[in-house]
């Protein structure tokens, strides 16, 4: 159980403490990954009757009071953990997040605050919640020196020096000592340049204006600042220092930073009602963390600006959550880590096992008790290599700096080679597959006689309430005289000809103008002939839109506050849903279907007059966007990127599954999908159709063909061909459909899911469901996407990268500078790159430590040792030099259908290892016994001790062959086709193993006196024995060489053969199987319901 006290960064989950008398002992905090942690709870003294002043906890549920010293004192109970404050509520005899005490406010109590704190209150606030910073620690030099010491891969480095420095290595451990202080300077320098980095972006002090009870207003420092603070915004705007939500007037933001939106957000004030308030709920009026406030307006009379009262502090702001994420990200279920442990663990017994052999060998020499305790130790740090750790990273650095070159930033390096496992990957439609830009196609006026034709200029529209709603209906605002907003809404706002004007400084006489209404925007007609007959409207009241109610609404007046008009746009099916039936032409499902099938966006526009004596001011959203009268569509033209249908073909041929979620229409989906190639031209798509349980009726779920028109008699032939397996075919469903799904049939949702391809109308939340739940299958999943409504199912995802300007953002592990999707494929091919490369590393270095163990042994054996200057060689000259450079080699220019493996203990990465080891054995056993065969064989001193023999022909021999294998293994485990580049490709690897491949040859055949004295290696004059060496590494190699190649082969799966056939450990693609032999699968029109099913097991 690790000990945290009050380190810093958010993590979700409660404690769970024990009934114990927190006062007196630490107590445990498990996170949100069921990791326990130790905590100190500390206490403060609170003034005796200050906890009446908060409001909020009138019945002192998190007060603890106790009897000290025969004097009742009222004491806070708290502790901090990852920079949250949890505090102790006696009512539910735990620590909770601090968080708890404003987290169940509604809305309307948040306007109960816009008087604002008294100082008394505040105080006590500040006390309990703690300051408003996002404050980094950045630890010092000899902290950190302590806490990288005690890293078990420097505790074994230490011991292992200690044991060379009293075994007389001295060089070998002098090399290794600098080597090791370098690397732990370079690393704790680096360590804290990121905290120092962290912080300063984390870090926010500045100075805020605040309301207080009294009605005055007074500057106080951010850190100051606490829930239930009421601020005002400055017209300027500023970098806002904590999450708010708007409670008067209207705020442009740019959330780029949170959530990668490129386009500023206009927040709106919150609606006054007794739901309960939630930051994700009401996005549309809250001003998060660590986001930059362009311009504030409408809040104040007189001058500009905005009021907001403050909803969260800290790390409990969306800020502190994005430095949280940085700081503890979600831990990586991933094999190949999980097995690189397990493999330690392998190399650990065969240590052992040496260990053993060594000892009793020595112990047959009459060596000292110290001498033979030293020698059999001396082999636990030749096995397990300590360098292993830091070369399985090498390949992700290398793949990250190539990523960065690209325009793609990763805040989480491990999941570099998670990208190489992905086997499906999500995108959104709009701005990801689809141009961020829309184009105006048309305008179809509704009437009582049906649909009028369309018309492809709004502006020829005839004045009325079609072209009001048009040029109305939308949060396009100003900055600096030219209009801002989203894309769609000002391809609408300008294909009207309107223009917008937004009142400035003292707007009393404008409010006077129209009515007394506060207005937020004037609309004004354009001026030339023919179309002055519209008259100049103001906005006086927005809805702002909103992806889970799939709408938006204003409200308008004409001067001096006639005609007030509701407005509502958004998706055809919601708008109609809340337009009075009689208003609904009776073609709507036809224009709609037929406009969506050929990819069409198209939203629907409805209004309504309101009455008179209504007070715009405090009218809700539910009493505006109900009853209305249906207007028509608006049809607009949304161009698939020219490089989606390249990518989704790229993927394709690479048996990487595609899918869409969307919050657009099924058609328009399906329409796109075919278009950029995840639907084939000869493939059919299915309609899933589940209903949830009404009162009227049961739940059903139905299978559909796509062709609605076609006869009863081909959706027969159609079906029956389908089951026959002749063509292919894709699933759609809508978010209704899949919430009914989860809902009613769960039986059926993972074989819908194993076969859909479109998911439309899908709410933020639905696309985080859908990533889990693909997850479930064992799927490991990608998600692209651009905007707010992705990020929790980016942020779910295995791999999430998002399209955005900002090099980080708190949507994705993954951002993309790039605005299209060519940096899917690019990110999977350095992912799998990048595992190669990694798999590559953790071989080599695992055989380099063999081979030495090997030849060690070999020595021992024959009462001889390698010297203090050859382990420098080799380990230094050799094996660090490769394993550097290894890594460098860039990823394959194709993406190849097979996936690279993630498994260490797989039958080929062992059954490798074992073939290689043994090649390594009868190599240096055949150059041990070429030596001992020769004429000229002087054999060592068997008198003399293992040190003392040195120089000696066994030793020279095997050195010289052990020297050419660390180099032929470097050649034989890197890996190229079909992951990585060719080997020849890799110039600096192939530069250096030439350098080596003579260096080594040179020491065999003609070292020179200094080489030989510092090197310790005997002088042999005979040339031919040296020739036989070089040939016989030269015939080690080509045996390697051609193992490793048929291993890649599959030669290795024969042994597969002798057990039973056993089911794919992946959930999708047993389900895979089943799928495909069942013959009736899916039960076109056929009604099912959730008695009548089928479950299919997967045990």
């Amino acid at each position: 159980m690790e000990r945290r006290g009050s380190a810093v960064e958010p993590q979700s989950g409660l404690p769970s403490p024990g009934p114990r008398d927190a006062l007196l002992v630490p107590d445990s905090h498990m996170d949100s990954f069921g990791k326990q942690h130790v905590v100190d709870v500390l206490t403060e003294e609170m003034e005796e009757g200050s906890l009446e002043q908060f409001g909020a906890l009138e019945d002192n549920e998190w007060r603890d009071t106790v009897q000290l010293y025969k004097q009742e004192k009222t004491l806070l109970r708290y502790y901090l953990f990852e920079g949250l404050r949890y505090v102790w509520l006696d009512r539910k005899g735990a620590f909770c997040r601090v968080s708890v005490l404003n987290e169940d406010w509604t809305c309307m109590e948040l306007y109960n605050f816009q008087n604002g704190l008294s100082h008394l209150e505040q105080s006590l606030r500040r006390r309990v919640y703690g300051p408003n910073l996002i404050d980094v620690p950045v630890k010092s030099y000899t902290k950190l020196l302590f806490e990288e010491v005690l890293n078990p891969f420097y505790v074994f480095q230490v011991v292992s020096v200690i044991l060379w420095m009293i075994d007389l290595y001295y060089y070998y451990a002098t090399c290794i000592l600098i080597i090791s202080f370098l690397s732990i300077g370079i690393s704790l320098y680096k360590i804290r340049k990121q905290s120092i980095t962290l912080r300063n972006m984390a870090r926010l002090v500045t100075n805020v204006t605040v309301r207080r009870n009294s009605g005055e207003e007074e500057r106080v420092s951010s850190v100051e600042l606490v829930p239930g603070d009421c601020i005002i915004i400055p017209q300027e705007g500023m970098l806002l220092p904590c999450d708010a939500a708007v409670l008067a007037g209207e705020c442009l933001v740019n959330e780029s930073m949170l959530t990668g939106e490129s386009v500023p957000v206009l927040k709106t004030p919150l609606p006054a009602g007794d739901g309960r308030y939630s930051s994700e709920s009401e996005r549309r009026h809250t001003l998060f963390c660590g986001t930059q406030l362009i311009q504030a307006k409408g809040g104040r009379p007189g001058d500009g600006g905005a009021v907001a009262v403050v909803t969260s502090t800290g790390f409990f702001t969306a800020k502190g959550n994005l430095v949280s994420s940085i700081l503890y990200p979600q831990p990586t279920n991933f094999r190949f880590y999980q097995d690189s442990v397990k493999f330690l663990l392998i190399l650990s017994v065969v240590a052992l096992i040496g260990t053993i052999y060594s000892f009793v060998v020595l112990f047959q020499t009459d060596v000292t008790w110290m001498v033979l305790v030293l020698r059999s130790l001396d082999i636990v740090t030749i096995v397990v290599p300590p360098a292993l750790p830091a070369a399985m990273t090498a390949g992700i650095i290398y793949a990250q700096g190539r990523l960065k070159k690209q325009g793609v930033f990763c805040v989480s390096p491990l999941r570099i080679n998670i990208c190489g496992k992905v086997s499906l990957f999500c995108f959104d439609k709009t701005g990801t597959l689809t141009e961020e830009g829309l184009d105006v196609w048309g305008v179809m006026e509704a009437g009582h006689a049906g649909f009028s034709q369309l018309v492809s200029d709004p502006r020829l529209l005839p004045p009325g309430p079609m072209l009001s709603g048009l040029a109305c209906c939308h949060t396009v605002t100003l900055l600096r005289g030219q209009p801002l907003g989203d894309p769609l809404e000002l391809k609408m706002f300008e294909s009207t000809g309107w223009t917008l004007w937004e009142p400035e400084g003292d707007k009393t006489v404008l409010d006077a103008e129209f009515g007394g209404h506060r207005v937020l925007a004037v609309m004004r007609p354009p001026t030339d002939e023919g179309t002055s007959s519209s008259e100049t409207v103001a906005i006086v009241q927005r809805f702002p839109f909103s992806s889970a109610l799939q709408r938006m609404s204003v409200v308008t007046v004409g001067r001096g506050g006639r005609s007030a008009l509701a407005f509502i746009k958004g998706s055809p099916e919601m708008v109609a849903s809340l337009c009075r039936e009689d208003t609904v032409p009776a073609q709507f499902s036809s224009k709609l279907r037929s406009f969506s099938s050929e990819g069409l966006r198209v939203l629907a526009l409805g209004y309504k007059p309101l009455d008179e004596n209504t007070d715009l001011k405090t009218i809700e959203r539910e009493a505006v966007e109900k009853d209305m009268q249906f207007l028509g569509f608006l049809v607009m033209k949304n161009l698939v990127k020219p490089e989606s249908a390249k990518v989704i073909s790229i993927l394709r041929r690479a048996e990487l599954r595609t899918i869409m979620v969307t919050g657009d229409n099924i058609l328009t989906a399906v329409s796109v999908a075919k278009t950029c190639g995840m639907v084939g031209t000869d493939e059919k798509v299915i309609f899933v159709n589940a209903t949830p349980h009404t009162a009227q009726s049961m739940p059903t779920l139905r299978f559909n063909l796509g062709d609605e028109g076609a006869p009863q008699s081909s959706i027969e032939v159609i079906t029956q061909i389908l089951y026959q397996g002749s063509f292919g075919y894709h699933l759609a469903i809508n978010g209704k459909s899949f919430a009914a799904l989860c809902d009613h049939f769960p039986e059926y949702l993972p074989k819908v899911l194993m076969r859909t391809t479109v998911f439309a109308r899908m709410a933020p939340d639905q696309k985080t469901q859908l990533v889990k739940e693909l997850q479930k299958l064992n799927y490991r999943v990608g998600m692209c996407g651009d905007g707010a409504n992705d990020c929790g199912a980016l942020r779910a995802a295995d791999v999430g990268v998002s399209l955005s300007e900002a090099e980080a953002s708190v949507a994705s592990p993954f951002t993309s500078k790039v605005g299209n999707i060519t940096c899917v494929p690019l990110l999977i091919r350095e992912g799998r790159c990048a595992l190669i490369t990694s798999f590559s590393l953790f071989r080599y270095m695992a055989l380099y430590s063999l081979i030495q163990f090997c030849s060690v042994l070999i020595l021992y054996t024959v009462r001889s040792q390698m010297a203090d200057l050859q382990f420098l060689f080799c380990d230094l000259g050799l094996v660090t030099l490769l394993a550097v450079v290894m890594g460098t080699g860039g990823p394959s220019k194709e993406l190849h259908r097979r996936r690279p493996p993630a498994s260490l203990l797989a039958l080929p990465v062992l059954g490798s290892l074992f073939i290689h080891t043994c090649t390594v054995i009868l190599g240096q056993v055949s150059a041990l016994l070429i030596t001992t065969s020769q004429d000229w064989y002087v054999p060592v001193n068997s008198t003399r001790s293992t040190t003392s023999n040195l120089p000696n022909m066994e030793d020279t021999s095997v050195f010289a062959l052990s020297g050419f294998q660390y180099i032929i293994m470097a050649v034989v485990l890197t890996k190229g086709y079909p992951h990585k580049k060719p080997l020849y490709h890799n110039v600096p690897f192939l530069c250096l193993l030439l350098v080596l491949f003579a260096v080594m040859t040179w020491l065999v055949l003609n070292p020179g006196p200094f080489m030989r004295k510092y090197l310790e290696l005997y002088n042999i004059t005979d040339m031919n024995y040296k020739l036989l060496l070089v040939a016989l590494a030269a015939l080690n190699f080509l045996i390697c060489f051609i193992v490793e190649v048929l291993i890649d082969l599959g030669i290795l799966n024969c042994f597969r053969l002798l057990r039973q056939n056993r089911s794919s450990k992946k959930r999708y693609k047993r389900l895979n199987v089943i799928l495909s032999d069942t013959l009736t699968w899916p039960p076109l029109n056929q009604t099912l319901s959730p008695a009548e099913h089928t479950i299919i097991s997967l045990s």
